[in-house]
């Protein structure tokens, strides 16, 4: 199987939000994603992009996708926020998820990024394992903590 690991085009959102909403399942939440399609689209390719992504694609499909965004750390400069990393489950088992984090850091040093961050649910297991096979660190001292805004 060849598997393409590239940037994410515009005409790739709309496979995108697939995916998202596919992992808002998987993690028992697909009443919060509310984010539209237009939305998406103008924050990912619009004059000021917050957001950009690899896909990796199988035979022109968009199997799996990371997703990052620019943190600034006060103590450590800017840093790679990994948003979600998102792979097919029907695609799931062949190093996809490998091959897109092994992307993003190279991508976090091209750009001399200080470093890479993400979160993960404490039940997902696949995930932490996955993470685990990287040395990542994990943090049990911070809280998240957040705020919405409604409309």
């Amino acid at each position: 199987m060849e598997i393409t690991i590239r940037p994410a085009k515009k005409a790739d959102c709309p496979r995108l939000m697939e995916l998202i909403h596919e992992l808002a399942v998987y993690e028992k939440a697909p009443e919060q994603v509310v984010v539209s399609l237009e939305h998406f689209e103008a924050s990912g390719f619009g004059s000021n992009p917050v957001w950009w992504c690899l896909v990796a694609e199988v035979q022109g499909i968009v199997v799996g996708m990371a997703l990052y965004y620019i943190r600034y750390s006060t103590w450590k400069g800017q840093r790679m926020y990994l948003e979600d990393l998102i792979v097919s489950e029907d695609m799931r088992g062949n190093k996809i998820g490998s091959l897109l984090f092994d992307a993003l850091i190279e991508e976090a040093k091209s750009k001399q990024f200080k470093g890479m961050n993400w979160q993960a649910l404490d039940w997902n297991e696949p995930a932490l394992n996955f993470y685990r096979k990287y040395n990542s660190n994990f943090d049990p001292e911070w809280v998240n903590c957040s705020i919405d805004f409604q409309g």
